[in-house]
């Protein structure tokens, strides 16, 4: 039996994760995610498919980001029909994201034909949403540890893996003529003292392992995040402006939400209205319910006026009109807005509306990946491009560290150490190549081990006669 892998995305950038393997004759896509960021990684989800999708037997997915799961309207389209395997929760996130990403793609395709700033003469949205609700009859949720065999050569687990409300790390067991080798991929990893999610679970064997290392070269400095989010809440109110906090709709949004009203509930922050304008993060709020089991807010969602997402301060905005609206705020209030790096959605008109104001504050808490609107602004840039325009920055930028949903670098290796024995190949993926290079020196002074740093579209061979 021979395993190869090829890498069609999610190396040398923490966008576009996709990972092919391939065992004998069958091939299985790891993830199928949408570039971001940089125009020329944006480019690649309009180039045709490194390989036919209709050859593709199978697809895994660790979690719900769009940076995992955006590329399968596309791919479904492109030929696809075979199974989708995810845990339950990401299964139920999955439609949500994939619905609101095809809406926004075909409106900001109409948008950029209305103000005629696209350099075609009629721009196509990537996919619509019905080609995404034609990804769902394909998907198959599954419990995290249950054990699925759905090929003969291999079977495959999921394991928590924090991050957001489903996230999984995946063990892919090959199972050869003579020998059984054990591939994992580690997913996104979440932080080991997250209030909402549990911390990664650790697994002691892989003879080849696929390392997340989005913060390969980082060590969160602060170990109190809601107390620099408070400090940054209460900064924004002495200006007597808006705060504007871009928040992925998944899981950060969720954390937010409980810190406000922790902070709210001790006096740490003024009780002002705190506007989550977001119709996606509203229904995936809702799914914590359902999924009581995959995080640790249960027991506060049971007891009057400790579930942060009821907070008497706390208003949903669904409609487009009810967003609009929130342009005539003038102070004393919090927004909360996707997409988390500026990149699309709603937060759009906010920054477009709230960016020239000295007095608001935009508040950024999450990672914001190269070529994002979010990293130039945090970068100083004193004009954004929006619609079309250059846009003054005048308001206050500001980013609260240890907020982000990926463990740092101490935290991976501490995840790391978990194996009880060195994986033969460790591949560093989803990471810019600054956060690979600082890991991999990490893994190799602290635990001995050399691992690789793949490049956008190289091939390994794993395995050959197991």
């Amino acid at each position: 039996m021979k395993v190869k892998v090829k890498f069609l995305g999610g190396a040398g950038t923490v966008t576009g994760s996709r990972y092919l393997l391939e065992i004998d004759n069958y091939k299985v896509l790891i993830d199928c995610g949408m570039f971001q960021g940089l125009k020329e990684y944006r480019l690649r989800n309009w180039e045709q498919f490194p390989i036919s999708p209709s050859e593709i037997d199978l697809v895994l997915l660790t979690h719900a980001h769009i940076d995992h799961t955006g590329y399968l309207p596309k791919l479904v389209k492109s030929g696809f029909k075979g199974p989708i395997f995810c845990t339950n929760p990401t299964l139920d996130l999955v439609k949500i994201l994939l619905l609101d990403s095809g809406k926004l793609q075909e409106e900001e395709a109409a948008f950029a034909q209305k103000k005629g700033y696209s350099k075609h003469e009629k721009p196509e949205p990537l996919y619509t949403v019905e080609d995404s609700e034609k990804v769902f009859p394909l998907l198959n949720g599954v419990d995290f540890e249950e054990v699925q065999s759905i090929i003969p050569s291999f079977d495959f687990t999921f394991y928590n893996a924090g991050h957001i409300l489903g996230a999984a790390i995946l063990k892919i067991k090959v199972k050869g003529e003579n020998q059984v080798k054990k591939i994992v991929f580690s997913g996104d990893l979440g932080r080991y003292h997250d209030p909402i999610l549990n911390p990664p679970a650790r697994l002691p064997f892989a003879d080849i392992l696929f390392l997340e290392s989005t913060y390969g070269d980082r060590i969160s400095k602060s170990k109190k995040p809601e107390d620099e989010l408070g400090f940054a809440i209460r900064e924004a109110y002495r200006k007597g402006g808006v705060a504007v906090i871009p928040a992925f709709a998944v899981g950060r949004t969720q954390l937010i939400l409980n810190y406000l009203h922790s902070l709210q509930q001790k006096g740490k922050i003024p009780n002002i209205p705190i506007y989550v304008d977001s119709p996606m993060a509203i229904d995936v709020t809702n799914l914590y319910k359902t999924y009581g089991s995959y995080h640790r807010l249960k027991p506060l969602l049971e007891e009057e006026g400790c579930n942060p997402f009821t907070n008497k301060n706390l208003h949903y905005y669904q409609s487009q009109e009810a967003s609009m609206s929130l342009n005539a705020l003038r102070g004393d209030a919090i927004i909360i807005s996707a997409s988390g790096m500026a990149t699309g959605g709603r937060v759009m008109h906010h920054l477009y509306n709230r960016l020239p104001n000295e007095q608001d504050s935009i508040i950024f808490v999450g990672y914001q990946a190269k070529g994002t609107r979010g990293r130039r602004l945090l970068n100083g840039e004193d004009h954004v491009r929006m619609y079309g325009l250059n846009i003054p920055v005048k308001a206050s930028i500001s980013y609260v560290e240890g907020l982000s949903a990926h463990a740092d670098q101490e935290e991976l290796i501490d995840w790391a150490q978990g194996f009880v024995s060195k994986p033969k190949m460790t591949f560093l993926i989803h990471g810019e190549d600054e956060a690979r290079k600082a890991l991999s020196q990490k893994l190799n002074e602290e635990l001995g081990w050399n691992s690789i740093i793949p490049e956008y579209l190289e091939s390994f061979e794993l395995f050959e006669g197991i």
